[in-house]
């Protein structure tokens, strides 16, 4: 498997084999292997071959670099996954350039039974903000899983509320599995290993070019059920994902916002032109798509929950909730006998336990 791994590795290397000549040598020759072992003469007849792509292959001596590349993966345990393994986006499968490779860091199911991808705005608004938070706090109890590309904005907010909400989270990056891009949002990416994975079709050393983030999106739109944007401007990366999301068939959302915004301006044009489906909440995807056959468990009585393992700061915390079923940071404060910066702490780690949940607006209800 190893030594299959290696050559599939090295045929992806080859300027002149893309992913769909990579996968039809592949179909020929059954594995990548048998590639570089054929005769010149029998490379050269293939009708999707060719002298120039045959010498390509017979030329390529670079294994020194591919083994290197073998080594960065099992250091890391990252996995190597051709379009041929049951562990690869099976979605991908039915897009016309899907990657031959990929690589992937995590523990989520690629293949999960229900996945969106939420795209938008690197700055978004508080409205843009609010509609990511409460959108994805909505799916929790669906079995969705949520991709996006680790850029900023909405992006990065929808991997940090599905973290939150503990669904899991896939990210696409458009550069190698050695590094995060932007490093910001490493913290969070570390996170989402544990929680979700990292996804590329590049190996390490691969710079995040701008020629890659198009080619990334593709990868965020074929992976999914649906696409769901928040904010975009007429041009730029999400609505090159909503396009591609459409070229493939796929289920397009479009949360609209004020009239004549910029930056809801991409949106509007996508509903406008039957794109994409207008929506405003998660029960309207969830319809859509047929998924809202989901019954929410009864939540846990709150004497349930602070009876075990509770820090006695983390327990006063709680304590609040019996008197309303959600409160404002500020609210939350003033009732505390404790300090702001401890308030904080214990919020957040009660968030992490799942006890806690964070809304719209700085308001925290139980979970």
């Amino acid at each position: 498997m190893q030594e299959e791994t290696r050559y599939q590795i090295a045929l992806t290397k080859i300027p002149q084999i893309g992913n769909k000549i990579a996968q039809q040598l592949m179909t020929y020759f059954e594995n990548a292997s048998n590639i570089f072992k054929a005769g010149r003469r029998e490379l050269e007849c293939l009708p999707m071959m060719g002298k120039v792509r045959a010498n390509a292959i017979k030329a390529f001596d670079n294994f020194r670099w591919v083994d290197k590349e073998m080594d960065f993966l099992e250091k890391y345990r990252i996995a190597a996954i051709s379009y041929q393994s049951p562990l690869y986006p099976q979605r991908l499968l039915h897009c016309y350039d899907n990657p031959f490779l990929l690589y992937y860091k995590g523990n989520a199911n690629l293949n999960a039974t229900r996945i969106i991808n939420v795209i938008g705005t690197r700055m978004p608004t508080a409205h843009g903000r609010e509609a990511c938070a409460s959108l994805i706090a909505g799916l929790q109890a669906s079995n969705v899983m949520v991709v996006s590309g680790l850029a900023y904005g909405i992006d990065v907010l929808a991997h940090h509320t599905a973290l939150q909400y503990g669904m899991p989270t896939v990210g696409i990056l458009a550069h190698g599995l050695d590094r995060i891009y932007p490093d910001v949002h490493a913290g969070t990416a570390r996170q989402m290993v544990e929680q979700g994975g990292l996804l590329t079709e590049y190996t390490s050393e691969t710079t995040p070019d701008k020629p890659n983030f198009p080619k990334r999106n593709r990868i965020v739109a074929g992976m999914s059920d649906a696409t769901v944007l928040i904010e975009s401007g007429i041009k730029g990366g999400s609505m090159i994902t909503a396009d591609i999301a459409n070229s493939y068939n796929r289920d397009v959302f479009a949360i609209p916002g004020r009239v004549g915004d910029p930056k809801s301006a991409g949106c509007h044009q996508l509903i406008k032109n039957n794109q994409a489906m207008l929506i405003t909440d998660a029960a309207d995807i969830l319809k859509a798509m047929n998924w809202d056959d989901v019954v929410k468990k009864p939540a846990m009585p709150l004497q349930q929950e602070l009876g075990v393992g509770l820090k006695d700061d983390e327990r006063q915390i709680l304590s609040l909730f019996k008197k309303s079923e959600d409160y404002h940071i500020d609210q939350i404060y003033r009732q505390s006998p404790l300090p702001e910066s401890r308030v904080a702490s214990v919020i957040f780690q009660l968030e992490m336990n799942k006890l806690l949940r964070s809304m719209p607006g700085q308001r925290y209800q139980l979970v």
